[in-house]
């Protein structure tokens, strides 16, 4: 219901709506008898048009059959309004709309023999000059067909760049968490190669001093033994714990993946206590879940793309799904070779299927 709103407000979707009210304005200058079929067509007309602005985009074929209905309805306009010149101006709208969806040497096809149809009723009717006003019908379609084009290029190219953008983002995030990692084992090996063999040395010495019937009753001795003691206890905790919190932060870098995308939403869940150590697995995870986002949003126009990552006996459980609905049963072009590929290359098992809501379902396990 939201996304239908967000649809409704779009520039193209207002320009129309607001050139079809025009058009029902002159709808009061037709002669009584025809005002009635007139306003049936020209109703029909508006709903088909709303539906194939706002509806769905998986659901092609009825957009495409709202698009063959809207054609007909204007030819019938055009029939019954041959002087108020409605049909030319619903043809336009109906080039707009049919450039969303149609290839181009089929839009042409099509409107040309709208045109045809146009131009022989206008003959019928002895409409003056019908080749002359078919003519400037073509040029106000061409630039409405190709300012829609255009439109539709832009857009695309900044999804591109959104994609690229979010690539390069989840990738300085890793590299930034790959270069603290390192930074954080390479202190805690200085501390335990450093310090530790050091405290080890004072703790030797420190014994030996001990041994010495002069200085065994000394207090301070015994002292520095056992601060030298739990120093040397202390280092060895630190520097476990930091070699245990070694783990790349996939979570940061799944989110900046996918924050400069329209949609679909991420609902990300990692379970606590995963750790991915290895750059290369992370970064097969991350360009999965990449892939995923992609086909959401291009094949199964889906809204929320649910990820979930836990922790198994035998390894990691990748589990991905959307709620979009796919348009023909799941096959595997390039998209999903490419991540069979990934996970055989850790040596994991890919299966994959539809969700509940009829989008794509991904379920990856990755060994210890």
């Amino acid at each position: 219901m939201w996304t239908s709103l967000t649809r409704l407000r779009e520039p193209m979707t207002l320009a129309g709506v607001f050139t079809l009210a025009a058009v029902a304005l002159g709808l009061r200058f037709l002669p009584a008898d025809v005002l009635p079929a007139a306003s049936a067509a020209l109703a029909g007309y508006a709903a088909g048009f709303l539906f194939f602005a706002i509806g769905p985009e998986h659901w092609h074929r009825r957009r495409l059959l709202a698009l063959a209905a809207m054609a007909g309805l204007c030819l019938l306009l055009a029939w019954l309004t041959p002087r108020l010149g409605t049909a030319q101006v619903l043809l336009v709208v109906w080039v707009a709309c049919a450039t969303n969806v149609l290839p181009p040497r089929w839009l042409i096809a099509a409107a040309a023999l709208l045109n045809l149809a146009f131009y022989l009723m206008m003959v019928h009717h002895e409409f003056g000059a019908p080749f002359t006003m078919t003519l400037i019908n073509i040029g106000f379609q061409s630039l409405a067909g190709l300012c829609v084009y255009y439109a539709r290029r832009a857009e695309d190219s900044r999804d591109a760049l959104a994609r690229v953008n979010a690539d390069l983002l989840a990738t300085r995030a890793l590299l930034a968490d790959s270069a603290r990692d390192a930074e954080r084992l390479r202190v805690a090996r200085e501390l335990h190669d450093v310090a530790g063999h050091k405290l080890t040395a004072m703790k030797l010495n420190l014994r030996a001093l001990a041994s010495d019937p002069a200085l065994a009753a000394r207090e301070e001795i015994r002292i520095a033994q056992q601060l030298s003691t739990e120093l040397l206890d202390d280092i060895r905790s630190v520097v476990q714990a930091m070699r245990d919190s070694r783990g790349l932060d996939l979570q940061t870098a799944i989110r900046a993946l996918a924050a400069p995308l329209p949609r679909p939403a991420l609902d990300l869940r990692i379970e606590d206590g995963v750790k991915v150590d290895d750059p290369a697995v992370a970064e097969s995870l991350l360009r999965i879940v990449q892939e995923c986002l992609t086909n959401a949003a291009r094949h199964a126009s889906a809204e929320t793309l649910t990820v979930s990552l836990k922790k198994e006996d035998a390894g990691m459980h990748l589990q991905i799904e959307d709620d979009g609905r796919l348009k023909s049963r799941v096959r595997e072009g390039n998209g999903l070779s490419g991540i069979r590929e990934r996970v055989a290359a850790l040596g994991g098992e890919l299966h994959f299927g539809t969700s509940a809501t009829g989008g794509l379902r991904l379920d990856v396990r990755l060994p210890a």
